[in-house]
């Protein structure tokens, strides 16, 4: 999921619950780069819907370390993209072959056309 996905979450869009809901159903889990919550997370107390999510048991928080930060970094300069949240989750989902849910499928199929993309 990507910065635009968990917001969609956070204002109960029906199309992302909905998704969210079939994959977590069909005993799937859902990926979430730590960075993209860093994006989206204000105040807690007024976001029940992402608070909830998170602290899922099916959900991944998937963690920036320095080998995956230096890959991020060489991604984007290869495809000359600054936002290094969107790159992140390209190359997990990449890494992981995993489809991405995101609200601005452009932003993700520019960094790597190959991936499957859900947009919400």
């Amino acid at each position: 999921m990507d910065a635009g996905a968990l917001i969609a979450l956070d204002r109960g869009q029906p199309r992302v619950v909905h998704l969210l809901d079939r994959v977590i159903a069909g005993g799937g889990a859902v990926d979430i780069p730590a960075p993209v919550i860093a994006q989206v997370w204000r105040d807690g107390s007024r976001q029940a819907r992402l608070a909830r999510l998170l602290g899922a048991s099916d959900v991944v928080l998937v963690d920036l370390d320095a080998e995956m930060a230096r890959a991020v970094g060489v991604l984007c300069g290869a495809v000359g993209v600054a936002d290094v949240v969107d790159g992140h989750v390209a190359l997990h989902a990449r890494r992981r072959d995993l489809a991405v849910l995101t609200s601005d499928p452009d932003d993700i199929a520019r960094l790597d056309p190959t991936l499957a993309i859900v947009t919400v």
